[in-house]
């Protein structure tokens, strides 16, 4: 008789490799899951954070004038002093391109606070003129009264 070797196929789910696989398959799966949750959340973070930026940014934009012609400030600490005393003359301008001050007590250019030391011999209406690049003006006036 011949010997017979029967061959004897082996059940697929008798494979350790098909279950190492697998399992090899769903951590891969897991682990590619939370990157994508991780990144989708990030990303959500990112845009929640630009947007606080934007409104931030568009609030300090507003308060130093935003894009109108104007006189922030304009005063004389102190307001009143005695002959032969001095006080400082201050502005802020806001988007303006040329500033003038009548009488002239110093050089000016537009800036968002500026001073100037004055000492007047007499009570003074200073006036301060700031004009746009369209020519567009405004004006104003304080007193600085000398006793």
């Amino acid at each position: 008789m011949l010997a017979e070797n029967p061959e004897q196929k082996k059940s697929l789910f008798k494979n350790p490799a098909l279950y190492t696989g697998a399992i090899i398959l769903a951590a891969a799966l897991y682990a590619a899951i939370i990157f994508y949750n991780r990144w989708q959340e990030n990303r959500e973070i990112e845009q929640r954070t630009a947007e606080k930026r934007l409104a931030l940014d568009a609030q300090i934009v507003e308060s130093m004038g935003g894009k109108r012609l104007e006189i922030q400030s304009f005063y004389a600490a102190p307001g009143h002093i005695r002959k032969g005393g001095s006080s400082q003359l201050c502005y802020g301008v806001a988007n303006a391109k040329k500033v003038t001050l009548d009488p002239p007590a110093g050089a000016v250019w537009p800036s968002l606070t500026r001073c100037l030391d004055v000492s007047p011999q007499k009570t003074t209406e200073y006036t301060l003129t700031i004009e746009d690049e369209k020519g567009n003006r405004k004006t104003e006036t304080i007193t600085l009264t000398v006793k």
